[in-house]
C-alpha cells in the first residue's frame, strides 16, 4: 500500500465556526469546501483536517453520522509555552492548563466553538520534582 495523504474527518454542527477556528488559532489554510463540508491543510500537520455537518444525507456509513466525540486531535509543537501564552491571550477556551507529565510530556488542552478537543504538546526534559 502507498498512501499519497492523509486526513482526520470530524463531524460537526458548525462547518464555518470550526474551519475559522484552526485557521485563526493554529494556521490552517483552507483546501476544499462545499456545502457542509471543509477540508483544511496545513503545511507541518502531515494530514488534512476535514469538517463535515452532522445530518448530511450523503455521509456514509449512516452509523457513523453522528457528532464528532471522545477524541482528542493532538499537534507536537517546539515552543508549547509561547502558543499556551498566545492562545491564551487570543481568548483561546483553554480547557486543560498547561502541565508537564513525569514522562516529559508538557501539554495543554483547548476546545473550539463545536467543542471538538485539541492538544499541543511539547517533549521535555522532566525535572526531579516532576519526575516523583
Amino acid at each position: 500500500m502507498h498512501i499519497t495523504e492523509s486526513a482526520i474527518s470530524l463531524n460537526v454542527t458548525d462547518v464555518e465556526a470550526s474551519a475559522n477556528w484552526v485557521q485563526t488559532h493554529l494556521g490552517f489554510s483552507v483546501a476544499m469546501q462545499a456545502d457542509g463540508f471543509c477540508s483544511l491543510s496545513h503545511p507541518d500537520a502531515g494530514f488534512h483536517l476535514i469538517y463535515l455537518r452532522t445530518g448530511l444525507p450523503t455521509f456514509k456509513p449512516a452509523s457513523a453520522a453522528g457528532r464528532a466525540d471522545g477524541l482528542l486531535v493532538v499537534f507536537t509543537v517546539s515552543d508549547i509555552d509561547a502558543d499556551y501564552a498566545r492562545l491564551q491571550g487570543a481568548g483561546v477556551q483553554i480547557i486543560t492548563p498547561i502541565e508537564t507529565e513525569p514522562w516529559g510530556e508538557r501539554y495543554f488542552q483547548m476546545a473550539d466553538p463545536n467543542g471538538i478537543v485539541y492538544q499541543l504538546v511539547q517533549w521535555v526534559t522532566p525535572t526531579p520534582q516532576e519526575q516523583s
